[in-house]
């Protein structure tokens, strides 16, 4: 792949991460917003000191704008997940994809048995829960409200406060969970 390609994506990917406006980068690179522009858009040939300029502004190694992402499919496979469990194993929770630097959300699947109920303290301020059920039956409850939710049916809300899962179907309850964090 042209480096110049590679510099632009990583450019661009960084600069998003970081919520910064091209603007933003500028100034704190001590480059113009037209050559960042120009850079990000691959239709320019950075200096090495260019690029350090940038990698100062993004406060990344200079390396992180020369990497190429691997972007190969990954499989995850749920019997290689060390899964987490209450200690009645009631409720099990596995994660397939940790917050990361990189990634501003989790997914998970959990599974609830019959009858069971669990209750998370809550996440982060201004992080949203969004759970798809895909089979059983749950019973939501969210601060002072009760939500009803069946197989095919989906949630979000503010996950800063505690909330409450309980399994009113029969058989094991088998859910999936974004949690996200804006940045």
């Amino acid at each position: 792949m042209n480096i110049n390609l590679i510099i632009a994506e990583n450019l661009k990917r960084l600069r998003q991460e970081r919520n910064l406006s091209l603007g933003q980068l500028a100034a704190a690179s001590t480059l113009s917003k037209v050559m960042l522009s120009q850079i990000e858009k691959g239709e320019a040939n950075p200096t090495i000191n260019t690029l350090w300029k940038i990698a100062t502004g993004l406060n990344v190694p200079y390396t992180a704008l020369l990497e190429q992402q691997d972007k190969k499919p990954h499989i995850i496979r749920k019997k290689d997940i060390p899964q987490q469990q209450s200690p009645d194993k009631a409720y099990t929770l596995f994660n397939y994809y940790p917050n990361t630097p990189e990634r501003n959300f989790e997914l998970f699947q959990m599974e609830l048995q019959e009858g069971s109920f669990h209750t998370s303290v809550g996440h982060p301020e201004k992080s949203e829960e969004y759970l798809l059920v895909l089979e059983g039956k749950l019973t939501l409850k969210v601060r002072l409200r009760t939500f009803h939710l069946e197989a095919a049916d989906a949630i979000t809300f503010s996950a800063e406060g505690e909330h409450t899962y309980h399994n009113t179907g029969s058989g094991t309850l088998k859910t999936i969970i974004i949690n996200y964090y804006p940045r």
